[in-house]
């Protein structure tokens, strides 16, 4: 019985004993007296349970139909076995027209298996950060790498571009790889739709931040120098509870843009970027909030702002007397002009571009060229006599194993994996040699000789020599 019940009980009794007016126990119990008789009729009949209420373990009125139930777990266990109740029931109502209280789809999945409650989270262990004030003042950027197209495709990087302020999802790239070309076409899309921002706000990754500075160098990164050259700052985080907001936001994406490429058949990185801007209209709708401040900090491109000429990866090279420089173990041949003729012994400008080509600048000037590519020379091949065939190949063995890198480009060269075209194919790679195989098979190690057989074994040998 409830706490209500029991007191109605004791109200009861002291009208049976006398000490309490029907009236009396009508105003205490809120009912009126034709129920109260009602009530000692039930006292009388069944006792202190006949005030035990009937609808207690009975279901609700108000419950949904059996069969209506069976409809939406099925359809659930069909199509969105492994989404969340929020994500499910939004899926439900735009798909279905099945329109339900998350609660109550939740209650539903966890009767039939498909939902587990969590436990409590453990209290945050840090501080958080606040917010930005405005739009476009800090822009958190970070790639993620994760199998976004499950079994249906390879392993790629999802480069995310999240406002600190709003929480808003600014870009979204499908890549190969986390690489310094990818950021490079993703921050130009970024900046030629919403502007300049004032800060890009990373990681220590190689590509924002140069962990070995040299002292020849001025320590910046290709993608800085050119974020550098745009007047947008770039800041690096220490760990990554401080960029939470696209760590976050990594999280969500791996679980909701993962069941929506699914369920629209979608494998590949170029369908992913097309798919990707509808996407991300419906994320900020969920999940963006407004800023502080209604101001928009983005800033438009100046008039001598060429994206496509500052997004580059450039380098510096000496050009020969004879109008040849060298660059990632190819050679480059100047063609004869009249302003190549005049850079011999000078420094130009090796300029490689996301999509692949190369230019050779000076002062502004393009610099036309053609490439002898060292890596594709076919080395003359050697005579050697039928009885020295034998050694010649071991030679050959034995320089392979330990020189297994003397066709692979230089090791600071940029990587291509996101560059459609290019001009410098790698090398297939060499087999692998079992070192400890080179020279022949080892000799067996006989059986230890006591000291009596080794003494014995060297006077024999004093013997025979005197």
């Amino acid at each position: 019985m409830s706490h209500g019940e029991l007191s109605r009980y004791d109200t009861l009794l002291r009208v049976e004993r006398g000490e309490l007016r029907v009236e009396d126990a009508s105003a205490l119990l809120g009912l009126c007296r034709r129920q109260i008789f009602r009530l000692l009729s039930r006292l009388h009949a069944a006792g202190p349970e006949g005030l035990v209420s009937c609808k207690r373990g009975r279901p609700s009125n108000r419950r949904y139909d059996d069969n209506f139930r069976e409809r939406v777990v099925a359809i659930v266990r069909e199509h969105y076995h492994d989404f969340g109740p929020t994500l499910a029931r939004e899926y439900l109502a735009e798909r279905h027209d099945i329109h339900l209280a998350s609660e109550t789809l939740r209650q539903f999945m966890i009767k039939a298996g498909l939902w587990k409650d969590r436990d409590a989270r453990r209290p945050r262990p840090y501080q958080p950060r606040y917010r930005r004030d405005c739009r476009g003042e800090l822009i958190q950027i970070d790639g993620s790498k994760h199998w976004w197209f499950e079994d249906r495709g390879p392993q790629c990087t999802l480069l995310v571009y999240i406002d600190d302020a709003t929480s808003e999802l600014m870009h979204l790239k499908m890549v190969e790889s986390e690489s310094t070309f990818a950021y490079m076409e993703a921050t130009r899309e970024y900046i030629e739709q919403h502007g300049k921002p004032v800060a890009f706000y990373s990681d220590k990754h190689t590509v924002f931040r140069n962990p070995r500075p040299t002292a020849n160098g001025d320590g910046m990164t290709h993608f800085g120098r050119a974020l550098d050259a745009l007047n947008i700052e770039i800041i690096c985080a220490n760990s990554p509870q401080a960029k939470g907001r696209v760590e976050r936001a990594n999280a969500t994406l791996q679980d909701r843009l993962v069941k929506a490429m699914r369920l629209e058949g979608i494998s590949s990185i170029e369908d992913a970027n097309a798919f990707l801007d509808s996407y991300m209209a419906r994320h900020n709708e969920r999940f963006a909030r407004p800023a502080f401040d209604a101001r928009d900090l983005h800033r438009p491109l100046a008039l001598h702002d060429d994206l496509r000429s500052i997004m580059v990866w450039r380098e510096q090279r000496t050009v020969t007397a004879a109008l040849t420089l060298h660059y990632n173990k190819a050679m480059f041949i100047l063609e004869p002009n009249d302003v190549s003729q005049k850079l011999a012994r000078k420094r130009v400008t090796v300029c490689e571009y996301p999509d692949g080509r190369l230019e050779i600048e000076h002062e502004g000037h393009v610099l036309p060229y053609r490439q002898f590519d060292k890596m594709r020379q076919v080395n003359q091949p050697a005579i050697v006599e039928n009885k020295h065939l034998d050694a010649a190949l071991l030679l050959a063995r034995q320089m392979q194993a330990m020189m297994p890198h003397h066709r692979k480009r230089n090791n600071d060269a940029p990587a291509r994996r996101d560059q459609p075209m290019h001009i410098f194919p790698e090398p297939d790679p060499p087999p692998k040699i079992d070192r400890r195989t080179l020279g022949g098979s080892k000799l067996k190690r006989g059986p230890r000789l006591s000291d009596e057989a080794l003494r014995e074994r060297g006077t024999l040998a004093f013997v025979q020599r005197t």
